[in-house]
């Protein structure tokens, strides 16, 4: 008979009305290695948390730990989003402080919070090292924790859970924000943590997983859903296409031909070069992808565009036909774009309903801003409908399946319906299914005039708008190109 590793009983798991998990049944024999996907807001996060005993149950879960084995007899989760704290341990910090370098001295180094972490569990730092050479974090060592980038963090959670090396590893979408070498080497190395009897539980939809996995499941109704693989899970129901609300099908008001231009742009943080001699034109209309490994520069080239970043008033740079710092206030870019990014959404007022968060793009804020007007009422109005979330209006954003959070938030970068949109890995954490739903909107928005600049590591993951592509490398660009030229 097979040894039992994980068993629960008649698990249960409600959220005020909703119930998540019900009456859940599930054994986990030694030597399986799961994947847990399916549809979004099914409850598989809450699973995952339940497994590691980091979420209120009623129910039985009983992990038989092997008391002989050199691994921590442990159940670890590594979460889908992170929230880090400053030195004080408080967590209220501001989209644009990760750029505004003497204010963010109090949060940890990345080498600290590692050796905080080492003492905490009792591990020798130089048994990582080799492990932070290969996935490319090892340059980051003394960046602070508020710095780093989506996919950094990520990293950062990543190589810490690994690092462990607990009997029972819980990883909610691995390959969030990671670059497809990064995603690689995750995969050799979790496959070295399952020979060395870690067992595995992966939350997520991808299909290029470690070797080691080898049960499918899913959850319907409350319930385990045993599959074959991850193609047999149930998919998202296929958008009905729909016409867009009329006043985005204006095109936007531009008297300019150049929305971008940089010329020999740098940006350095103390000895930390972190953009280096970068020119780039973006003219209106163009579709452009940024592309480029975790920690390449692409948020700080982002943050030069958006007006978030300090140091751009230094640098020749144009945007929107005037010279950055000839008089035009940050709002008077804001204004004229659209932006949606993880950080943003990390970052996003936890207090704000569906309805608020779209609103709020017509001010440009991520928290409080004065009534609508009629007009602008009528608009939200109007983008609720068309992406499906009328019925989520006075639900608080941060309650919804991450596919719908994120449509959300499409919605409130498009209220206002700017000249340029910029969409910094906009489907990170989101399905095939959920990005292509996403990717087919904003092919509907580019047919109206929108100059777009879009991050996304994938080609399969990107609109078919796109026309150009520019690649940065270690803070410096290494191929601009017409991608129509090489089609």
């Amino acid at each position: 008979m097979p040894e039992p590793f994980v068993q629960i009983q008649l698990l249960n798991v409600q959220y005020a009305t909703q119930i998540v998990l019900d009456n859940l049944s599930w054994t986990i024999e030694r030597g399986q290695h799961w994947l847990i996907g399916g549809k979004s807001g099914t409850g598989k996060t809450t699973l995952g948390k339940a497994l590691a005993g980091v979420t209120r149950t009623s129910g039985n879960t009983l992990i038989h730990f092997d008391t002989a084995s050199h691994l921590p007899a442990k159940a670890y989760y590594i979460s889908n989003w992170f929230q880090f704290t400053n030195l004080e341990g408080d967590r209220n910090f501001y989209y644009q402080q990760r750029y505004n370098k003497h204010q963010g001295q109090d949060t940890l180094t990345v080498k600290a919070e590692l050796e905080h972490f080492a003492q905490q569990e009792n591990l020798d730092f130089t048994e990582i090292e080799s492990k932070l050479i290969e996935f490319g974090f090892a340059n980051v060592q003394q960046s602070q924790l508020i710095e780093l980038s989506s996919g950094e963090h990520k990293k950062l959670q990543l190589v810490k859970g690994l690092w462990l090396k607990p009997q029972l590893l819980i990883i909610d979408e691995p390959y969030t924000g990671l670059d497809k070498n990064s995603r690689i080497v995750l995969n050799l190395w979790l496959d070295e943590l399952a020979d060395e009897g870690v067992h595995l539980v992966i939350i997520s939809n991808d299909t290029a997983l470690p070797n080691a996995i080898n049960h499918f499941t899913q959850l319907r109704e409350g319930k385990i859903d045993e599959v074959t693989g991850p193609l047999a899970f149930v998919r998202e129901s296929v958008r009905q296409p729909r016409a867009l609300p009329t006043f985005l099908k204006e095109v936007p008001h531009t008297p300019y031909d150049t929305i971008v231009r940089l010329s020999g742009v740098h940006i350095r943080y103390g000895e930390k070069n972190v953009l280096k001699n970068v020119s780039w034109e973006v003219k209106v209309g163009e579709k452009w992808v940024l592309q480029g490994p975790n920690g390449s520069g692409k948020s700080t080239l982002l943050s030069l565009i958006n007006g978030d970043h300090p140091q751009s008033y230094g640098m020749d740079i144009l945007l929107f036909g005037n010279k950055r710092g000839s008089g035009e206030s940050i709002w008077d870019i804001k204004h004229k774009i659209g932006i949606i990014s993880p950080e943003m959404h990390w970052y996003f007022d936890q207090n704000a309903t569906v309805w608020h968060t779209i609103a709020s793009g017509f001010y440009d804020s991520i928290g409080w801003f004065i009534d609508v007007k009629f007009q602008e009422q009528k608009q939200i109005e109007e983008l609720m409908a068309f992406f499906d979330l009328t019925e989520y209006k006075n639900q608080l954003l941060h309650t919804l399946p991450l596919g719908k959070q994120r449509l959300a938030l499409l919605a409130r970068t498009i209220i206002k319906n700017p000249p340029l949109l910029v969409l910094d890995e906009p489907c990170q954490g989101l399905d095939s299914d959920q990005t292509q739903y996403f990717n087919d909107v904003v092919d509907e928005l580019a047919q109206h005039g929108k100059t777009l600049i879009y991050v996304g590591h994938y080609e399969s993951q990107l609109p078919k708008c796109i026309e150009h592509r520019i690649v940065l490398e270690q803070g410096e660009v290494i191929a601009i190109e017409n991608i129509l030229e090489n089609v």
